[in-house]
């Protein structure tokens, strides 16, 4: 609270001596102010949200106790990931060049700019990117529930013939190249999607196209 102190200046006692106007000296009590700071921070303390670390979700199939047991994956790429940034993809199941009744299986080369992996990716999901945007356009005009969105938005990526994407790397490529395929994954609204080791096929085709790629000395 704020107090103005009026005191007597002692002067205009006298007979000729003229009367001066009292001077007035102010006190500010900050007590309340200082309690209402401090209520004002408990506040702001109990009702705020501290952020959460954000963890990246990567996916590893289970392994089968049995080889025989393992199912084919449909409708799938799998990205091979080496050293100099190098990006490779194939479509569908792996063939050996011993294969004897299907074509040996051919590295494609693409990189990490728009269009290159994240082009195949969308291009390779555009049948199931439409149907989520049909969903999407019947959520935003309210005839479907949030939950029920989510649910059918889920199933359609989860179908069994919807795009799988496997990720694999050697000894020579960066967790940086990694990271940066599952976010290109997740930008292409991709569901399903998993980290594997990759095959001793697959690694001699990532070595040869390294070679041809590497200058010649």
């Amino acid at each position: 609270m704020a107090e103005v102190n009026t005191g007597d200046s002692g002067g205009g006692h006298g007979k000729h001596q003229k009367k001066r106007a009292k001077k007035a000296s102010t006190r500010i009590d900050m007590t309340p102010m200082v309690d209402l700071a401090f209520l004002l921070l408990t506040f702001f303390v109990l009702t705020s949200t501290f952020s959460k670390p954000k963890a990246m979700q990567i996916n590893y199939p289970a392994d089968a106790e049995n080889v025989k047991d393992q199912q084919k994956v449909n409708n799938a790429i799998t990205i091979l990931l080496s050293k100099d940034n190098n990006v490779y993809y194939y479509k569908g199941e792996f063939f050996g060049k011993e294969s004897k009744n299907d074509p040996p299986t051919v590295l494609t080369k693409t990189d990490f700019s728009k269009d290159g992996l994240r082009k195949v990716l969308m291009d390779s999901y555009k049948v199931t990117r439409d149907s989520i945007a049909t969903l999407e356009e019947r959520y935003k005009k309210h005839e479907l529930a949030d939950t029920t969105f989510k649910r059918m938005a889920n199933a359609l990526k989860g179908r069994k013939y919807a795009l799988t994407v496997l990720v694999k790397s050697d000894d020579k490529a960066t967790y940086a190249n990694v990271v940066n395929v599952i976010d290109e994954i997740q930008i292409a609204m991709i569901g399903k999607y998993a980290v594997v080791d990759m095959m001793k096929g697959e690694l001699d085709l990532v070595n040869e196209m390294n070679d041809n790629a590497s200058p010649k000395k």
